[in-house]
């Protein structure tokens, strides 16, 4: 599993942000059972980028906690027989990992949201990244039914690690 972490500004946490990053990503693959070795791109940035970001590829001109630009398109959820045959547009050559996508994290609204919901940066950057692999592997949360469902498994993923709302 590769992880690729750009920190823009190198924007400072009191915690191992990294490992939080990690630990969070490989649990999650390990929770949908992914049959692959897999590259995730992640960048803390701030929210003006965020925004600009936001605008470019999705048409929305404000700025969010987190984005989320799959690789795959998933004919359900998690189903990684989207794969077999579409190798050599998802997989990497170089590195023979599949290429799941790209997290966008605005470092900002770590704190904000943290302040706000009464819990640790940690705790925040740990859920921002577990609701946006779900998004990588699929999962969203247009409709009641895919919310409840997509919020179930990424608190399942942070309860897993020890992560909780109070920590």
């Amino acid at each position: 599993m590769s992880v690729i972490i750009e920190n823009e500004n190198d924007y400072s946490f009191d915690f191992d942000y990294e490992d939080v990053i990690k630990s969070v990503i490989k649990e999650a693959l390990n929770y949908v059972k992914c049959p692959y070795d897999c590259e995730v791109n992640v960048l803390i940035t701030s929210p003006l980028e965020v925004q600009s970001i936001n605008k470019e590829y999705r048409g929305i001109d404000k700025t969010t906690d987190v984005l989320s630009f799959p690789m795959l398109e998933y004919n359900e959820p998690a189903n990684f027989n989207v794969v077999l045959g579409n190798e050599e547009d998802c997989v990497d050559p170089d590195t023979g990992e599949l290429n799941l996508g790209d997290i966008v994290l605005n470092y900002e609204k770590i704190f904000s949201q943290a302040t706000e919901y009464g819990h640790s940066p940690k705790r925040e950057l740990a859920f921002l990244v577990a609701h946006s692999i779900f998004h990588l592997f699929g999962y969203d949360h247009e409709t009641d039914e895919e919310r409840v469902v997509m919020e179930e498994k990424q608190e399942e993923v942070l309860a897993k690690l020890g992560i909780t709302r109070d920590k």
